[in-house]
């Protein structure tokens, strides 16, 4: 007896209209010229030629996964955000990423690594977005284009340029402190899942009872912090440019869900005027013996996206989702990324993002928001204006009647942070210099930067970076000058 072959589903146009053939375009004769009228042909030719959006600006390789986060100690003191809650667990969305690489460039070139997560939360999305180190190269957005231009391909050649670096760093003294951690073993980490995520940024928290508190986040890898020497990375570059990108998607496949602890830093939110750094200066850390950190819960990452595209590429994070209970501070480069975020986004895939699968919240969407290229969600509010007569949405005085934010007066300036007592540019990359670091990191640490500075820097940057160093340990930027010039 014969088996009767299972049927093959049909292809379809986008449309859902079944075609003729996956294979021959329609022409006069088998020989004759191509008819414009052969639709699915266009479809597929016009398709393809926008199957690419524009690659993020910054952060455009990378690779995520979804996941759970657990609330696994009480914190309720400190925040009311819902999802921080004891014993909560909110269903979630990560993205790491390299910085200054393109679209196609090597997971395992010297760059700081983005560490971006989206908590779908029953009060709407938040987003923390952050780094793998606990600060940054600048502390004013005025200067962020400034310097990721510097890390990015020349205009002239198109090549990548340590001399164009190494001279936007010498100028800028507050760097020190970020390209210490970069420079070091944490410049390139083992994997994704070898990596700590920092919000990096001060943000607020307000409790149940009104009371505000400073906080820094700190997402610890359960698996362990590790690098990879430069040695190794060069050649992974050119032998599996996508290693990190692998390794995270076959282990969430093969049963090896990855995950990281979250903690916070608190700090009484009377504590900042006098504080000795500058609590709201990114290119500083708060030292854990003044303020401790403080276990919150544990995020895992246990399912692969099913499509890369949809579910990565398009998923866009943005500082400026903050739910009740949660607040930004007077960082002045998190202010300014309140607004560059979701403004990107508009540009790179358009009005309606967050109507995409990523980025739709799990809660209820009642928004004012209406129309625009790609919108497929009605604005379910009655009318589409406020205030109305037909039962529209009302805002949540409630949930924000309470004091998230601070007081802030006096004249229009451009100036820098008022300096707290021990607020320099070279006293904490020092610190790490001298005491975190052992003889074999301090080791390592020299050699990159030797090894980096001898790459196309010329004079008189060069003679920059070495007194750059020298400033950070007058040992170490001796026996950095010394390498170089000796190479």
């Amino acid at each position: 007896m014969t088996e009767t072959p299972e049927k093959v589903p049909y292809t379809t146009s986008n449309s859902g209209i079944p075609v003729e053939s996956d294979e021959h375009s329609l022409t006069v004769g088998a020989d004759g010229p191509i008819l414009l009228q052969d639709h699915y042909l266009i479809e597929k030719m016009a398709q393809f030629n926008r199957e690419r959006v524009p690659e993020r600006v910054v952060h455009a390789k990378g690779a995520g996964a979804y996941g759970t986060f657990e609330v696994t100690n009480d914190v309720s003191q400190f925040t009311k955000a819902d999802l921080f809650q004891p014993g909560k667990r909110t269903e979630m969305l990560a993205r790491f990423s390299t910085v200054a690489g393109e679209q196609g460039s090597p997971d395992t070139w010297r760059d700081p690594r983005g560490f971006a997560l989206k908590f779908y939360t029953e009060q709407g999305n938040y987003d923390l977005v952050g780094n793998n180190t606990p600060i940054f190269f600048v502390r004013d957005p005025s200067k962020f284009q400034d310097f990721i231009r510097s890390q990015k391909r020349r205009p002239d050649s198109g090549l990548r340029d340590h001399d164009m670096q190494w001279d936007f760093w010498t100028l800028s003294p507050e760097s020190a402190h970020m390209v210490t951690w970069l420079m070091g073993d944490r410049g390139i980490p083992k994997s994704y899942r070898h990596m700590n995520g920092y919000s990096s940024h001060t943000y607020m928290w307000v409790n149940g009872g009104g009371e505000r508190f400073w906080i820094k986040y700190h997402m610890k890898t359960d698996q362990g912090v590790d690098f990879l020497p430069q040695r190794t990375a060069d050649e992974l570059a050119g032998t599996d440019a996508d290693v990190h990108r692998r390794d995270l998607y076959e282990s969430i496949k093969s049963g090896n869900a990855p995950s990281w602890t979250m903690y916070v830093q608190v700090m009484p939110f009377e504590d900042a005027p006098d504080y000795r750094f500058n609590p709201f200066d990114l290119t500083k850390v708060w030292p854990h013996g003044d303020y401790p950190l403080i276990e919150v819960g544990r995020m895992t990452l246990d399912r692969n996206p099913e499509d890369y595209f949809i579910h990565i590429e398009q998923a866009a994070f943005e500082p400026s989702n903050l739910v009740p209970g949660i607040g930004p501070s007077p960082d002045k480069m998190l202010l300014g990324r309140l607004f560059s975020y979701p403004d990107t986004h508009r540009y790179r895939i358009g009005p309606n993002y967050a109507q995409l699968p990523p980025n739709r919240p799990r809660s209820q969407v009642r928004s004012y928001a209406k129309d625009g290229p790609m919108r497929y969600e009605p604005a379910r509010v009655g009318a589409v204006y406020a205030p109305n007569s037909y039962g529209g949405p009302a805002a949540d005085v409630q949930n924000f009647g309470d004091p998230a934010g601070w007081a802030s007066a006096g004249e229009m300036v451009r100036e820098a942070y008022k300096p707290h007592r021990e607020d320099d540019d070279w006293g904490q990359p020092g610190t790490m210099v001298r005491q975190v670091l052992d003889d074999a990191a301090r080791e390592r640490l020299m050699s990159n930067v030797s090894g980096h500075l001898a790459q196309g820097v010329t004079r008189p940057v060069l003679d920059r970076a070495f007194q750059y160093w020298r400033n950070i340990d007058k040992e170490l930027g001796d026996s950095i000058a010394t390498r170089v010039n000796s190479a």
